[in-house]
């Protein structure tokens, strides 16, 4: 029998359990861990351990698969409230963002490399989009707790601009294979008119693809086990359906997740389980092989252009379009810089990178080599900066709870209710005496390894397990009840601002006692409305409002989105001593406090 399946599944287990295990240096020492996963491959590749992979189809198929599967697990884990709030600015980010950051990238590139004009738009095309996998990692799984709309999206625009920066590359990739001259007015129009079918025709099959996904679910009465293969499969089918019929299969599969995540579908624990697992493991292959196809040492004598192109996106082409991007949508200049820090560039940008191989197109070798080092600086310098960015422009978020122990069960025949169990921890509401609402529904306590029924238990006790059924749409009040009090940092109490304000008096108090210029009619608002207005209608704990020197902060929420606290934070005015400075700041807060007292 053939030893060549044995030795090939031997190798191909060893780099995949070597990337799991390197998690835990990356979470201990805070490595971007797709930079990891990327370094394996180079070890394991043609300069390292001698492993030959030079299949330029092959690694393409392999990564597309792997992105569908990162794509839809992306859309199936965003809320559609969080969609809606970041939905506009995401979508300029990922459509006029990703042409100016790739149109601004060609330009440097054609005097930094001497590529002709097609093959530098073509290098900036296939960095131009964030890579999802790299956000959703350090956002998500890093545990960087951003303000909600600054995060929301970052999330929507890195899962919505691959396929622009796709489109974009494989148009450009089809032009110099084809040797059609350049004539900029017709180019356009082409352009325009592929831009909007294979956006809508992706579009449209994501809906449906959604739609069909949440019913086929709800409908078959299949195994808990096969429930998250059938979601797998369908995304799946629906990346590929959308692509073999002109359309972009990767905003499809984003789509269908998106839709699907927000079904009331059976088993979402279940679902949302398995596609973790199947999420980290997509982005492992996906980077080992990428790494794999890889040949570093061709990067020498394309180092420099490549380092300075890597610098030039990441301190002037993406800043410079995400501002003029953000600028119609009230974005601090703190946020604007974070979103603009947080455009990692990752295996997306190595995928495109392989097309030109594919084709055979001349320069096509030297091109992927300047994407990958490109790719290597982004992950580097920015991989490794974002958590001391965000705390350093004051973006991070104290976390609202502290620890919870919580696990989501599944019923049959509850295909719209859960069982949640939770377990008692010391300082939280409910060991302090409160009790559970009626609407929750408890069912049993678990004390001392006896079982109870709630009404006998009496008074919950530390370590005491807590049967819970709920609708699947549970208010968020629980975790509050069975969670104890966050700690907070010294440094984080300054995000809150110095003193609390009553979110039901009147702006013109603020009005009163700062003169920030509001006008009559946002003083006749409570604070409360005039900073949902300001903040487009829906707020979310950690917005600011800023207005001249102070800034109102959202303290907290109600489970309506109702604003039940607010923070008022003083900046002290340019000053060549610090005398008045302090002074300042303790008169505005003592005018501020006489004034409300006297209204109450």
């Amino acid at each position: 029998m053939d030893q060549g399946i044995y030795v090939i599944t031997l190798i191909g287990t060893v780099l995949v359990l070597i990337a799991a295990f390197s998690s835990l240096i990356a979470f201990r020492f805070g490595a971007p861990l797709l930079l990891i996963f990327l370094g394996i491959g180079l070890a394991a590749g043609t300069d390292g351990l001698g492993l030959d992979f030079d299949n330029a189809s092959a690694a393409y198929f392999v990564g597309s698969l792997a992105l569908a599967v990162i794509l839809f697990d992306s859309g199936f884990g965003t809320s559609i409230s969080a969609f809606r709030s970041a939905a506009a600015p995401a979508v300029v980010l990922a459509t006029v963002g990703v042409m100016l950051t790739a149109g601004l990238v060609g330009v440097a590139a054609h005097f930094v490399a001497g590529f002709d004009w097609l093959q530098s738009f073509l290098l900036g095309a296939t960095v131009a989009s964030t890579d999802a996998a790299a956000v959703f990692f350090l956002l998500r799984v890093g545990n960087i707790f951003v303000r909600e709309r600054v995060r929301s999206t970052l999330e929507v625009e890195s899962g919505s601009n691959d396929p622009i920066a796709i489109f974009l590359t494989l148009s450009l990739v089809g032009l110099i294979a084809t040797g059609t001259p350049l004539e900029p007015a017709k180019l356009a129009g082409e352009v325009a008119m592929g831009f909007l079918q294979q956006m809508g025709i992706g579009l449209l099959a994501g809906i449906a693809g959604g739609y069909v996904i949440v019913r086929l679910v709800i409908r078959l009465n299949l195994d808990q086990g096969l429930i998250p293969i059938l979601v797998l499969a369908l995304s799946l089918l629906v990346f590929a359906l959308a692509g073999a019929i002109g359309g972009s299969g990767f905003l499809a599969v984003y789509v269908a997740g998106l839709v699907a995540g927000n079904g009331r579908l059976r088993s979402t624990a279940a679902i949302k389980r398995f596609q973790d697992g199947v999420t980290w493991l997509a982005q492992i292959i996906m980077f080992l092989v990428l790494g794999l196809f890889a040949t570093p040492s061709q990067f020498a004598e394309l180092a420099v252009p490549a380092l300075v192109l890597g610098l030039f996106l990441i301190f002037v082409a993406r800043p410079l379009a995400v501002t003029l991007c953000l600028m119609p949508f009230r974005f601090s200049r703190a946020e604007t810089a974070f979103i603009s820090w947080v455009g990692l560039r990752g295996a997306v940008s190595i995928l495109l990178a392989i097309t030109p191989l594919i084709d055979e197109l001349e320069g096509g070798r030297a091109l992927f080599n300047i994407v990958f080092i490109i790719v290597l600086v982004s992950l580097m310098v920015q991989g490794w900066t974002v958590g001391p960015l965000a705390r350093r422009l004051n973006m991070v978020v104290p976390p609202r709870l502290g620890p919870l122990n919580k696990v989501e069960l599944e019923l049959p025949g509850s295909a719209h209710h859960e069982l949640l169990a939770y377990r008692v921890v010391p300082g939280s509401p409910v060991e302090r005496g409160q009790r559970i609402p009626r609407w929750a529904r408890p069912s049993l306590v678990v004390r001392d390894g006896r079982s109870m029924t709630y009404q006998y238990a009496g008074r919950l006790m530390a370590g005491d397990h807590v049967y819970i059924f709920v609708p699947d749409r549970y208010p968020r009040l629980l975790d509050r009840l069975f969670a104890s009090p966050a700690e907070m940092d010294p440094e984080d109490a300054d995000f809150f601002g110095a003193f609390s304000v009553d979110p039901d008096r009147p702006a013109a108090d603020i009005e009163a006692a700062y003169a920030p210029g509001l006008s009559d009619k946002e003083q006749a608002m409570s604070i409360a409305e005039f900073m949902r207005k300001r903040l487009g209608g829906r707020a979310e704990y950690g917005d600011r409002v800023t207005l001249g020197n102070i800034e109102l902060i959202v303290r907290d929420v109600d489970e309506n989105g109702g604003i039940a606290a607010v923070g008022l934070s003083v900046d002290p005015p340019a000053s060549p001593t610090p005398v008045p400075v302090f002074l300042s700041i303790g008169e505005a807060a003592s005018r501020l406090r006489s004034m409300l007292k006297r209204r109450s």
